[in-house]
């Protein structure tokens, strides 16, 4: 087994805590900024729409982050509605910002009338990278935590700060972000590898949205720390069947359009 013994919060200020999952989500929002900053050359996409649609974006994160977390975890938020605004405290959604940052960046492409399909396949390479980079955070912290393994690299938080603390006799877990770290890693390389070769609009985005949300399906089997919602399917298990059931056939249907002529 691998032991994670390292505290979770790197210090504190007065009421304000920087965590690893904190320090790693900022770093992963700045490396995919400066990543389609640098790609938006490719695409003949102006810098400044570039920074703006970002700001958009990270804003719709922030929220449907939060709001996907609340309404996975209802029961601990429906007494005290108050509580579901204190995002600073942690519990946050991965898909769900991933949904909000898409919703609110394309919806702000849409009324700048920037080319929709072209600014989702930029955002794409760098939506994945930085969720690669945030999940260094979630296994610093013991955060999205796997079920119990006999593997060899199963993980065990000895920190009593972590989120996923391991009690003495307990057995060692699943280190899914890891898991999702090395996917991840490879649908960004895939991107990279694919971004020059398609002249069709929308391919590259379809193509990891359904990438991730494949894996996501098979990675959720594993997690420790999610509830079945819909039969044995936990929430980011249905919003994964959901995103691929849409992307996979419109990822078809596009494939066998004629390609523009350039």
């Amino acid at each position: 087994m691998i032991e994670i013994g390292m505290d979770p919060n790197i210090f504190t200020i007065g009421n304000f805590t920087m965590s690893w999952h904190g320090l790693f989500t900022g770093l992963a929002v700045l490396a995919a900024v400066l990543l389609v900053a640098r790609l938006s050359r490719e695409k003949n996409v102006a810098i400044d729409d570039v920074y703006t649609t970002a700001f958009w974006g990270i804003l719709g994160g922030v929220i449907g982050a939060r709001l996907f977390h609340v309404i996975d975890q209802w029961e601990l938020y429906s007494d005290d509605l108050l509580q579901a605004l204190r995002f600073w405290e942690g519990g946050l959604s991965l898909y769900g910002a991933l949904i909000g940052g898409f919703v609110f960046g394309i919806g702000y492409a849409a009324l700048r009338k920037l080319p929709l399909g072209r600014i989702s396949d930029l955002a794409a390479p760098g939506m994945v990278l930085a969720q690669a980079i945030g999940r260094i955070g979630c296994l610093i912290n013991g955060d999205a935590y796997g079920t119990p393994t006999s593997l060899p690299w199963g993980v065990i938080y000895t920190n009593p700060n972590a989120a996923d603390f391991t009690i003495i006799g307990e057995p060692a877990r699943h280190p899914v972000p890891a898991y999702e770290i090395i996917y991840d890693l490879i649908i960004f390389a895939l991107l990279l590898t694919l971004r020059k070769r398609f002249k069709k609009d929308w391919m590259l985005f379809l193509i990891y949205a359904s990438l991730y949300s494949f894996g996501r399906v098979l990675f959720s089997i594993v997690r420790g720390d999610e509830q079945a919602v819909l039969g044995p399917l936990h929430q980011a298990q249905v919003v994964s069947l959901i995103i691929m059931a849409i992307t996979i056939p419109a990822l078809i249907w596009l494939a066998r359009r004629p390609a523009p002529q350039s």
